[in-house]
């Protein structure tokens, strides 16, 4: 009877003793797990007083960043180095390619998205990796813990140092997000000599933005912070290789990567030479950063794919052209007054041509590039039509005998054939009618800065032949008022518009597109198409400047070539040297092929079917003449400046009359309001208008003489 007993009890038995392990099995864990949750909570606890002995995390080293200059998308045009000689741009982790920052993970932080700043499997793998070598073989950093290392520099690699950084690393996850974190590594990170970030490492190593990068490129950038000074790849191109390889191994077998990438990636080769980092406009960019010290980002309304461009075509025609030889280049948009490309020289670092000179503020003599201003003014003030007949013979006004450029004479020609044939002697003839100071005064009146020549005293006729000094820039902003229908406006390379600027009158709309019309039919150089762009060219005295200034609709381009010391070049003529250069640059940047708005009041007419007054600038009677028998032209009324109040002038139940008068001068009369006739030539000296509406008007006189007057009002 035992024996059953013996078997039952010793079939229970493992029975109990099953049941009694799996209580006692709970009972441990039990144990275990108030042990970690004792450990943890005691290390939470250490690290806690710990972070209370330390001083505030200094983010100084994250706020230091170079100063960059972008243009008007944001592309960098140049950047500037840190005050300790120091690459280190802006980035973020949307200006990275993503499969960069994925390999980054992937090699240096896999949980880096998970965890709270400190990966604990990490740091058990780095504690085993140590007790079985004796030594750090890998400290178990997240990338978060490499942050707060580059945010507090130590040399040493101790169990004090990883402990400060874990507990910095807990800050970090506190305050920012993973967003943020990644930002400052990608800021921080050293790649080697003085690069710190991975943006100034992509341009360094592969002279591109680091948006897209290859995978060979994405590997190296992620393999260089680890070991910066002994992989750089400009002086230890190996160390790069195997590092890179490493990479390149890891990401493959993560799945990253196809094993046809990685054997693509293989193949490229390692960059053994650091790139020079873009220098777009260098004279504008440090001008406006000499302007704003304190700002690191400076936005601008330039474009640098067209800034490239033109600075190639400047140094591509330079250096045919001979070793002293510069260019000026300027674009402006003629609705804003923007800039879009400004470049001040050929070479920036060109000793021999004085690179470093920004030559489009360089006061130069223009040459005949200011004629359309005075055929402008002629034309405003009633003195001349397109079809006015101007004679080009010899002439004589006191000491001063003007010639034409060829030396040559074509009698009888219209305002337009002259001025598109660039003649000095109807210029001169118009200017002289037209009076040097008043015209000068125009010109100051519209914000260009003039340099009169030393010897002080009223100004001469020789000034509309380019005896003056005047910038490219100046020179450029004139004819976006041509291009504007007569309003000036400044010219600005920042992108943000100013509201209180105010454009300043040159011209009434109809004498701009008088001269617009007439420079669009001027010959254009040797193989290039006709009436694409109106444009003049300019030449100075001694061949020391060559000029060429045109506008479209949209955008108005200024050249100047010539040396900078202001030296003589044989041949330097504007439409042979500089004519070219201004329709390769709009070739480059695009012709808007839009003709230009015809405004009101313009007059289509040959030389016969203008008004007497107009057909002709030289009167049957002598102005010498007229002048000493009658007294000078007077518009009598309305003054200048003069606010006429319409309704005060209209008859009962009839529209607005506004009564001209004039005095002086000698009859017909003919009479002009923004340049358009509104009377036949008459014999009184009184006559009436009735106005189309409210408004600023420009009203005109014209006497048998060819004198004329000139005065702005508003009707309202």
């Amino acid at each position: 009877m035992s024996a059953p007993h013996d078997r039952q009890s010793a079939t229970e038995s493992p029975l109990r003793s099953g049941g009694e392990g799996k209580r006692a099995r709970p009972r441990r864990l039990a144990y275990a797990g108030a042990g970690a949750l004792a450990l943890v909570a005691a290390t939470a606890g250490a690290l806690s007083w710990y972070a209370s002995t330390l001083p505030p995390l200094d983010l100084a080293a994250a706020s230091d960043r170079s100063t960059v200059v972008l243009d008007r998308e944001g592309k960098l045009l140049r950047p500037f180095v840190t005050g300790d000689g120091r690459w280190k741009l802006p980035v973020g982790a949307t200006d990275v390619d993503p499969r960069y920052l994925a390999m980054l993970k992937a090699y240096e932080d896999k949980r880096f998205d998970d965890h709270l700043g400190v990966d604990p499997q990490g740091i058990i793998r780095a504690a085993g990796q140590m007790l079985g070598n004796g030594r750090i073989v890998s400290g178990g950093s997240t990338l978060t813990m490499q942050v707060a290392r580059l945010l507090e520099p130590r040399q040493e690699r101790s169990l004090s140092a990883k402990l400060r950084q874990a507990v910095r690393a807990l800050e970090l996850e506190r305050r920012f997000g993973k967003t943020e974190i990644l930002d400052l590594y990608l800021t921080l990170a050293p790649f080697g000599g003085n690069l710190e970030g991975v943006r100034a490492a992509s341009f360094a190593y592969f002279g591109k933005e680091p948006k897209r990068l290859s995978t060979a490129e994405a590997a190296l950038l992620v393999a260089l912070p680890q070991s910066p000074e002994t992989r750089r790849p400009d002086r230890f191109p190996e160390a790069a290789l195997k590092a890179r390889e490493r990479v390149l191994a890891r990401v493959e077998a993560a799945g990253l990567v196809t094993p046809g990438e990685v054997a693509a990636a293989r193949d490229e080769p390692i960059p053994t030479a650091r790139k020079p980092f873009p220098a777009l406009a260098p004279h504008t960019a440090e001008q406006v950063v000499a302007g704003y010290p304190e700002q690191k980002r400076h936005s601008l309304s330039l474009d640098a794919r067209w800034q490239a461009s033109l600075e190639q075509l400047a140094r591509e025609r330079a250096i045919g052209q001979g070793p002293q030889l510069s260019i000026a280049i300027l674009v402006a948009d003629n609705e804003t007054g923007e800039i879009r490309a400004s470049v001040g020289g050929v070479d920036y670092f060109d000793a021999g041509r004085a690179g470093s000179l920004d030559l489009t503020q360089a006061l130069r003599s223009p040459g005949s590039a200011l004629k359309p201003f005075i055929y402008a003014l002629a034309f405003d003030n009633g003195l001349a039509h397109p079809e006015t007949m101007l004679e080009d013979r010899p002439t004589r006004y006191g000491l001063y005998v003007p010639e034409n450029f060829d030396l040559g004479f074509q009698g009888m020609v219209s305002a337009r054939k002259a001025l598109q044939l660039s003649l000095n002697l109807p210029a001169v003839e118009l200017l002289s009618a037209l009076g040097p100071q008043r015209f000068l005064s125009r010109l100051k009146d519209a914000g260009a800065a003039i340099a009169m020549p030393k010897e002080g005293g009223a100004p001469g006729l020789a000034i509309g032949l380019g005896g003056l000094g005047i910038t490219l820039s100046d020179l450029t902003r004139l004819y976006v008022g041509l291009a504007r229908g007569g309003e000036v406006v400044p010219l600005k390379v920042t992108a943000t518009t100013d509201p209180g600027t105010v454009p300043l009158r040159l011209v009434e709309p109809v004498a701009a597109f008088y001269v617009a019309d007439t420079l669009l039919g001027a010959p254009p150089p040797l193989n290039a198409a006709p009436g694409r762009i109106a444009y003049k060219t300019g030449t100075s005295y001694g061949y020391r400047d060559a000029w060429a200034v045109g506008f479209d609709r949209r955008h108005t381009i200024g050249v100047w070539v010539g040396r900078a010391d202001n030296g003589a070049v044989p041949g330097l003529v504007g439409r042979a040297v500089a004519a070219p250069i201004l329709f390769d640059a709009f070739a480059r940047i695009g012709h808007d092929p839009r003709p230009f708005l015809q405004p009101p009041g313009v007059i289509a007419a040959t030389s016969a079917t203008l008004p007497p007054p107009l057909r002709h600038l030289r009167q049957d009677v002598p102005k010498t003449v007229a002048a000493l028998a009658t007294p000078g032209l007077k518009l009598a009324f309305p003054p200048e400046g003069a606010r006429i109040d319409l309704a005060a002038s209209s008859p009962e139940g009839g529209r607005p009359q506004l009564g001209l008068k004039v005095a002086g001068g000698v009859a017909p009369f003919t009479w002009l309001v923004d340049g358009a006739p509104i009377t036949g030539p008459v014999r009184r000296r009184e006559t009436e208008w009735q106005p189309p509406g409210k408004g600023f008007v420009r009203i005109s006189v014209v006497d048998a003489a060819g004198a004329s007057e000139s005065v702005s009002v508003r009707l309202q």
